[in-house]
């Protein structure tokens, strides 16, 4: 009964683990605490990527791990949120109504475009149509960078965002609990808010008939159009919804950095990041995106740091010493990525649920 509440708030899809409970709620707490805990500059970036990429990767889920589509597109879609807003503040200033605007303006123009893309190539098969939105990316990131008067071409924009959000506007004259209230810290739970709220509208999303009819259609599409569903209409409804929260994650990156540019929003790179956080995380659980975008963006930001130690700490040792060297962090992050895949092949999400079902 006392987690009855917990229940209809994660739409009855429960961690289904007590590791996997405690690991969620010990990183929400983290996130919403960490102006408090971690006020520095970098871990306040760090956190910030995080929650944006937690949706960010929840809308990519919803293709791959529930329908069972593989898109190429989604950072493209992250792109078109980010740049609506930075668009929009520059040609009309740092208001609320830009704001609103340039989001009104972004999703319209992701809806249109995911849904030409889902009407025109779901039909092909699945690597087809793979490559269909691989194109279609590449193409906006080219014509992004070529279109200078608009969207800042490859320097990009950088704007500025309402008076509330803005760094220089504070609310209180000293620190509250070591953080300082100004226009950095509504920023950061605005954005914590609605990400939350974001995640939570996916879990609903997935859990109602609508997500059971494309967990259907990812485990036999054949199936599924037999007893009567019109499986395109579903992956186009599927690619769209996917689309637009994709958007709305790149607003909240927008609004956080004031800047966005082809290689903060449109860049094959992010895509790749996405793909790697589902596959650490779990394809088909929401509950991995969160998982994945902690671990690999903290690996990301951190790990190269904690070489610079172990390179201290085995100094002299001639072999030890070149391969812990920051410089190799890459290295060791495909390591990680690779026996992450090894002993969790279905997840984390996945191993924690297969351990609680074993005992």
């Amino acid at each position: 009964m006392s987690t009855g509440w917990l229940s209809r708030l994660l739409s009855h899809d429960l961690p289904r683990s007590r590791v996997l409970a405690l690991v969620l709620a010990v990183i929400v707490i983290a996130l919403a605490l960490t102006p408090f805990i971690f006020p520095s500059t970098k871990a306040l970036n760090v956190a910030a990527k995080i929650i944006v990429f937690i949706v960010l990767v929840a809308s990519f889920d919803l293709l791959l791990g529930y329908t069972g589509i593989v898109s190429f597109a989604q950072t493209m879609f992250f792109g078109i949120g980010a740049y609506g807003v930075a668009i929009a503040s520059t040609r009309f200033g740092p208001t609320w109504t830009s704001v609103a605007g340039g989001i009104g303006a972004a999703l319209v123009v992701s809806l249109v475009l995911s849904l030409v893309i889902g009407l025109f190539s779901l039909r092909v098969r699945a690597i087809f149509f793979a490559m269909i939105t691989l194109a279609v990316a590449s193409a906006f990131a080219t014509l992004a960078s070529q279109i200078s008067d608009i969207t800042g071409g490859e320097d990009g924009l950088t704007f500025k965002v309402p008076p509330a959000l803005q760094p220089g506007t504070e609310y209180t004259a000293e620190p509250f609990l070591g953080a300082d209230i100004d226009g950095r810290f509504v920023t950061y739970y605005l954005i914590f808010v609605v990400a939350a709220l974001l995640v939570l509208a996916l879990l609903r999303i997935v859990n109602s008939p609508f997500g059971r009819v494309l967990q259907a259609i990812r485990e036999n599409d054949f199936r599924a159009e037999a007893i009567g569903y019109r499986t395109v209409v579903y992956r186009t409804i599927a690619s769209v919804a996917s689309a637009l929260f994709a958007t709305l994650a790149g607003v909240l990156l927008a609004l956080w950095l004031r800047y966005n540019g082809p290689d903060t929003t449109l860049s094959f790179e992010i895509m790749l990041d996405v793909l790697l956080i589902v596959v650490i995380g779990g394809m088909g659980t929401i509950y991995g995106a969160v998982i994945g975008s902690v671990l690999l963006v903290l690996a990301q930001n951190y790990l190269q740091e904690l070489m610079k130690f172990a390179a201290a700490a085995a100094e002299g040792i001639p072999v030890l010493a070149q391969l812990v060297a920051p410089e190799r962090w890459l290295l060791w992050l495909g390591i990680l990525f690779v026996l992450s895949v090894y002993y969790f092949p279905s997840g984390v999400v996945g191993r924690l649920r297969a351990m609680r079902r074993g005992r």
